[in-house]
């Protein structure tokens, strides 16, 4: 009797193990931890990202922030995967990370939508940025102060304009935004402002305009200031780091950024 009763036991027991199985949904894979620069966020991830997970299922656990600090939460764990405006340091590729570029975007000059200025020479770009001009009746302008706004100093942005534009010389300012982006709401609401920020990140903004440096628009293929931007992971991408990183050089991928006005870089 005792026989037949474990022999139940056993029975009853594994079909309710089967039972719980069958109905409890298998647990979700780990979201991928994204550290994303602010730039490229702006430029076209807040769209690209959504489509991202839908055509894939991956969830992207998302941190904005300036191109460095990204790398560096990369480089102490906290992410899968980073992007930046920047390049790569060589001692960080010596020490097994790899950078994977994706695409150029204008670096634009931006300045409030009712400005007069059309276009500066990067040498009159410079003197703007070295307070040698301060007024724009210096420019053919109205008898309007100069108002210096920069992204901070840790930014991509910040510093691609730094080596492309002033030659290393220390940019002058007035206001100073903490991320990239934020600088566009400053130019917006600042009459006689001018900034700097990746053309993508203002396309359909209606408060700021993009000025032409050298005569050539910020949209031609001429255009003297670009950044490229990249992805960083910890060695070749993989799982969903690389998922993220192969849908980017999809056709639906590259649509978005060329509707942005980016122009992507062949893998």
């Amino acid at each position: 009797m005792k026989k037949v009763s474990t022999i139940l036991f056993i029975a009853a027991a594994t079909v309710c193990i089967a039972w719980f199985i069958h109905t409890t949904p298998i647990q979700a894979e780990e979201p991928l931890r994204y550290s994303c620069s602010a730039q490229v966020y702006e430029a076209f991830e807040s769209e690209r990202l959504k489509v991202f997970t839908e055509m894939t299922g991956v969830k992207v656990e998302l941190y904005v922030s300036y191109s460095s600090t990204c790398v560096n939460r990369l480089m102490n764990g906290f992410s899968d995967i980073a992007s930046t405006t920047r390049g790569l340091h060589y001692s960080h590729k010596e020490a097994g990370y790899v950078e994977t570029q994706f695409c150029r975007d204008p670096l634009a000059v931006i300045v409030n939508v009712n400005s007069h200025l059309v276009t500066l020479s990067k040498k009159e770009l410079r003197d703007v940025f070295l307070r040698n001009i301060t007024n724009w009746r210096e420019l053919g302008g109205p008898d309007q102060p100069v108002v210096l706004a920069v992204p901070g100093v840790e930014t991509g942005a910040y510093k691609n304009f730094h080596l492309m534009v002033m030659k290393m010389k220390d940019i002058q300012y007035d206001y100073m935004s903490y991320q990239s982006t934020q600088i566009i709401g400053l130019v917006q609401q600042i009459a006689g402002s001018i900034s700097f920020i990746a053309r993508g990140a203002i396309v359909g903004n209606r408060g700021v305009k993009a000025i032409n440096i050298d005569g050539i628009s910020a949209t031609h293929s001429e255009y003297p200031l670009s950044q490229e931007f990249s992805f960083v992971t910890r060695g070749e991408p993989t799982g969903a780091a690389k998922a993220l990183v192969d849908f980017t050089f999809s056709e639906r991928s590259i649509s978005i950024m060329k509707e942005r006005g980016m122009v992507p870089i062949k893998r």
